[in-house]
This record gives C-alpha cells, structure tokens and sequence, in this order.
C-alpha cells in the first residue's frame, strides 16, 4: 500500500541540529512519545551513514522484536501457500532469522554472496532516480524502523519487515536479483522524469505487486504482496490482467487501497522476456511510445 522512494514519512534537519521524523496523524505511531524518538535517532543514524562503510546496528526492544516473530511466522504461513517458487527458493537460500530482526549489516553480508545486492540505510524519502538508479550498482536502499506495535500486521509506510522479507527474500534469487539490477539500468538510462515514472511503475506492477501462473495457480511475487498479511490473502481476488507494458506503465493506483489491478506474467520466463526485455533495452522513446494510447 505504498510505493518505494515515494511514500515515506518526511524527515527534517531542525536548527538544533536534531532530526525530526514528521508523522501523519492518523500513523500509529503517532502519539507514542517513546516511538516517535526511537524513530527519530534511527532516522539520524541512517543520515550519518556513508556508502561503502560499515551499517551502524539499531538496538532493536524486546516489543520490536516480537513485531518481527509475529508477523514472520504469519507472512511464512502465507508464503508456503501464495509465493512463487523462485520466491521460496530465495527464502531458502537467504535463511533470515525468524524470531527477531536482523540487522541491515547481517542481511547485506548473507545476501551479497548469493547476488551481489547490498543494502544501504535509508532515513526517509530517497529521490526516485536515486532509489532506482542505485539498482544497477546491486544496492537498495532500506529502512531499519518497525512498524508500531499496536498494530503488527499492518503499516501505512516501508518498514524493515516490507524492505527485507519482501525485498531481501527476492534478492536472494539470481533471476529477481538480475530483474532488479535491469530496472536499476532502465532509470539511469532514460532522461525524462515521464520515463522515469514509466520505468518506476512497471516496477511497481511486477517486483512490488506482481503475480504469477505456477502450476496452474496464481501466486505472488511482488514484495508488497509478500509482506503485507493483507494482500496475501486477498490478491487472488482482484481483477487480473495480462501482462501488459503499456497498461502497467500507465495505469494509476491508490497507495491507500490494496491494489486492485495487477498484472499477471504467464511464468518466471515470461516475465524475463517481456519485462526484462523492456528494462535492457527502453529508452525515452519507447516509453513515449508505449504511453500514447491505442484507438
């Protein structure tokens, strides 16, 4: 219910010096005092950070660990019977921790031997050419906050649990690394911010909401689906299309909503070849082309 780079909370350098996590009213979080500056030093850690060094680790609390068992346990229930086998081999292969959250350093230095994917610590909004420009160079930038405790299985924005078991789980596998590495590409190489948006909403569409035909079923792969407890259980019954450049490259969706379109690929081959395809090779011209409408 949110898209990458785009829909985190604002985060703000106040005169003090001090920074400043500014959440909406209706976030969960939003009248803890305790979470509210838990947030805030987490925030500030991550602006300190610089590329190349050493993820500076959170002191995660016993109450945040036990959000991450809880909704483990539920996702991974809900993975053996939604998710993809590419998925689940990924999973497998990555072998995150189930009882408490791992640390952005310890995902990076498992996942970087299977794919070459590192992970960078975000405290906030990342410009969009940024965040997927930085996929070509085998980085993603994550947050390391949790969701509030009040409300487990649910969050208005990315928190650790999307970013690393709905991201980190996909990286694991060489076939999603390489689709993200080829998005990463795509957004270096288009010029135009409508090309660029192009580009960042056939992400949207397959690596953050994509669905796919295994074994005569439709299971997911998209992240969004995989770590929301939600959408696992109702992304079956939305209106599915075929997979469609033109339709995914333009089509609008509410952040707010479950997604109530999305678009299915035929098999993990047909998703490489179409879209893929369209990330090694598109440029402002294609997007151009494939935006205008049919008729």
């Amino acid at each position: 219910m949110f898209e990458e780079a785009q829909y985190l909370a604002p985060v703000t350098v106040r005169a003090d010096g001090g920074v400043e996590v500014e959440l909406a009213h209706g976030h969960p979080g939003f009248a803890d005092p305790a979470y509210r500056q838990r947030r805030n030093r987490i925030a500030e850690q991550a602006l300190g950070h610089t590329v190349g060094a050493p993820i500076a680790n959170v002191a995660y609390t016993d109450e945040e660990h036990e959000v991450w068992r809880v909704v483990s346990e539920e996702l991974g229930r809900a993975h053996r019977q939604f998710a993809t086998a590419e998925y689940l081999h990924g999973t497998e292969r990555l072998g995150l921790p189930a009882d408490r959250i791992p640390q952005l350093q310890e995902v990076s230095d498992a996942l970087e031997p299977l794919t070459g994917f590192r992970y960078l610590p975000a405290a906030g909004l990342v410009e969009l050419r940024e965040f997927y420009g930085s996929l070509a160079d085998s980085y993603f930038h994550s947050t390391q906050y949790v969701r509030h405790h009040s409300v487990p299985l649910y969050t208005p924005e990315p928190d650790v649990i999307h970013e690393v078991i709905g991201h980190a789980n996909a990286l694991a596998s060489d076939r999603f690394a390489a689709l993200y590495r080829l998005a990463g590409q795509a957004a270096r190489r288009v010029e135009t911010h409508e090309a660029l948006e192009f580009v960042s909403k056939v992400f949207w569409f397959t690596l953050e909401f994509g669905v796919m035909t295994e074994a005569g079923e439709t299971k997911a792969y998209g992240a969004g689906i995989l770590s929301s407890f939600g959408e696992t259980r109702e992304f079956r019954g939305m209106t599915i299309r075929p997979l469609d450049l033109a339709a995914m490259g333009t089509t609008t969706y509410d952040i707010t909503q479950y997604q109530d379109t999305l678009f299915l690929a035929e098999s993990m081959e047909h998703l490489e070849d179409v879209v893929g395809t369209f990330w090694a090779t598109c440029d402002d011209d294609t997007t151009a082309r494939l935006a205008v409408p049919v008729g």
